[in-house]
């Protein structure tokens, strides 16, 4: 019966701090890209994440245009969410230096998650509407969430008769990072928690 409710409650908390997280996370991202403030998708993920956020940015100004109030939420977020499933888990804290290694791993892994995503949604925007515009809030912003991805990848691998291969390469880089750079990271941060 104990594992039921343990299994519930991990449940719980990676839902609620996922959801919150993807928030936060969706928020720095679209900051970096200089997305459309106004966006109603942007508005509506800067009031939700403004509780956390907000407090953070009187203490830590922003940094060459990098949002580092929401960067650092996200950071403490992950690392509560983490050490909530562990406690949970074997009734212990993890290593503070392993959470730190596997919390930037898993923040790395969901970004790129948010990545692929975006650039699946655009591929298939693409599809339904070739011309671009972009007269819906999301895809305006899934534009502008991709475009720094598909420009140099545009320039590497340029249109062949009309058709645009580049997103391919994008998927490519990806699912790379996601094999080279998080999986040893995460790895390490796991053998540093114990």
């Amino acid at each position: 019966m104990q594992s039921y409710f343990t299994d519930a409650g991990l449940y719980l908390i990676q839902f609620v701090f996922g959801l919150y997280i993807v928030a936060v996370m969706l928020r720095f991202l679209l900051q970096v890209v200089r997305a459309d403030f106004y966006n109603p998708i942007s508005q509506f993920l800067v009031a939700i994440t403004n509780p956390v956020v907000k407090p953070l940015r009187r203490l830590l100004p922003g940094f060459f245009g990098v949002d580092i109030a929401s960067l650092v939420a996200l950071v403490l977020l992950a690392c509560i969410e983490w050490s909530l499933i562990s406690l949970l888990r074997s009734g212990a804290l993890p290593q503070p230096a392993g959470l730190l290694v596997f919390v930037a791993a898993d923040l790395l892994k969901l970004a790129i998650w948010i990545f692929t995503i975006a650039l699946f949604v655009r591929v298939i925007l693409s599809w339904v509407n070739p011309y671009g515009t972009h007269h819906n809030p999301a895809a305006g912003l899934v534009a502008r969430l991709t475009d720094p991805l598909m420009a140099p990848a545009r320039n590497l691998l340029p249109a062949v008769s009309g058709v645009d291969f580049s997103p391919i390469l994008v998927f490519l880089v990806l699912g790379l990072a996601q094999i080279l750079l998080v999986a040893p990271l995460r790895d390490l941060g796991l053998r540093l928690m114990q």
